[in-house]
C-alpha cells in the first residue's frame, strides 16, 4: 500500500495537482463519492470498486496538498474513533454522545 499511495502521489505532482487548489479537488471527491453511492443503487461491484478507489486517489492527493498524507490522516482517524463508545443502529455506527 505505501508503494501505491507514492505512485498516487508522484503522479499527482506529475500532473501539477499537488499544487492546484484544494476545494476543487473536494469537489472531485464528492463526484467520485457520487459514483459509488451510484455503484450502490445499482449493485454494481465492479463500478463500486472502482468507485472506491477513486475516491481514496483524491482523498491522498487532498491531504498532500495540505502537506500531510493517507497515513497521519487515517491515524489520526483512529485514535479519534478507537475508544469511541456507541452502538449501531440500522446498520449505522452512533456515538453514545448522539444516542442522549
Amino acid at each position: 500500500m505505501d508503494e501505491l499511495v507514492k505512485l498516487i502521489e508522484e503522479w499527482s505532482k506529475n500532473k501539477g495537482l499537488d499544487k492546484a487548489e484544494s476545494s476543487k479537488q473536494m469537489l472531485k471527491t464528492v463526484e467520485e463519492v457520487g459514483e459509488v453511492a451510484a455503484a450502490l443503487a445499482r449493485s454494481d461491484k465492479d463500478a463500486l470498486r472502482d468507485g472506491i478507489g477513486d475516491v481514496v486517489v483524491t482523498l491522498i492527493i487532498l491531504a498532500q496538498q495540505h502537506g500531510m498524507d493517507l497515513y497521519e490522516c487515517l491515524n489520526c482517524a483512529y485514535d479519534e474513533i478507537k475508544n469511541r463508545a456507541g452502538k449501531t443502529v440500522n446498520g449505522v455506527f452512533v456515538k453514545e454522545s448522539d444516542l442522549k
